[in-house]
């Protein structure tokens, strides 16, 4: 086969590939700024949380060029991840649970004002579990080269196979792709309970260093919150956690996910030099 034969088979692969994906595709409008976002279940539309407006209503653009108003079912701005609910008849589109390999064809499709958009690029990382700047647990590290404009978040990330690996979105100097792992885990519990529980111990924390290690000076305590409950009071510091020595304020933070909630924990802590021991049951963090 010819060079020029081999370019035009590939090309011919990705716009089919390209067009099976681009009828679950919408575009978001919310409040003077535009997203993308994919039919996940009848009625449900997962979009990319950073790009959905605080306030105002929310408009779908469909395919067909038809618009429907959406409202939020939940969104968690840790993962990056929103939920909509809208009644339009959009068979969903199908998500792989596999993580593209380094170095292979991404291509993020998109919607713009209803109409799918595409772009081509590469898997510039693929590594393991992560934890969000906010806090969430995201099952795979996906990076990729390519451009991505603002209204393509919320947009299908695709392999060369046409598989969904995973939602576009844009994080700090660079694309990243939630995997579809962390959007399916995400997007049922906003389903169910409208938001995602997280762990609350009604701690303000300050690292410290000490002669034997790290701790976690209580600076300020929640007088309504379960530390306070169990007799934390401010000045003491946090040495270890279930007879595990702490390693810093986020590795605290870390054992507050969204199963931790009811669960107890032992806090060792000292207070004046001495030490003592808590038993805290952890609450859930009151909405902002």
């Amino acid at each position: 086969m010819t060079d020029s034969a081999s370019l035009s088979s590939l090309s011919s692969a990705l716009a089919a590939m390209v067009a099976r994906a681009a009828p679950a595709l919408v575009s978001v409008h919310s409040h003077r700024l535009r997203a993308s976002g994919f039919v996940w279940k009848p009625g449900l539309i997962v979009t990319a949380d950073e790009a959905l407006a605080d306030e105002g209503d929310i408009e779908i653009r469909l395919p067909d060029g038809g618009t429907r108003p959406a409202v939020i079912a939940g969104r968690d701005h840790t993962t990056d991840i929103a939920l909509l609910r809208v009644d339009a008849d959009i068979a969903p589109i199908q998500l792989s649970s596999t993580v593209p390999a380094l170095g292979s064809l991404a291509v993020v499709v998109a919607a713009s004002r209803g109409t799918a958009t595409a772009a081509l690029g590469m898997v510039s990382h693929s590594g393991g579990r992560w934890r969000s700047l906010r806090g969430g647990d995201i099952d795979a590290r996906i990076e990729l080269d390519v451009r991505l404009h603002h209204s393509q978040q919320g947009g299908l990330a695709l392999d060369a196979s046409g598989q969904a690996f995973g939602m576009a979105v844009l994080g700090p100097r660079r694309v990243l792709a939630i995997p579809t792992t962390t959007i399916e885990r995400v997007a049922s519990r906003l389903e169910t309970h409208g938001r995602i529980a997280r762990g609350y111990l009604g701690l303000g924390l300050q690292p410290v260093r000490l002669d034997d290690g790290i701790g976690a000076m209580v600076m300020n305590v929640d007088k309504a919150g379960p530390s306070a409950a169990a007799g934390v009071r401010q000045g003491d510091v946090i040495v270890a956690i279930n007879d595990e020595k702490l390693s810093g304020v986020r590795a605290l933070s870390r054992t507050l996910g969204p199963d931790s909630v009811g669960s107890i924990i032992d806090l060792a802590v000292r207070r004046g030099g001495e030490p003592v021991s808590f038993k805290v049951t952890i609450g859930e963090r009151p909405e902002a």
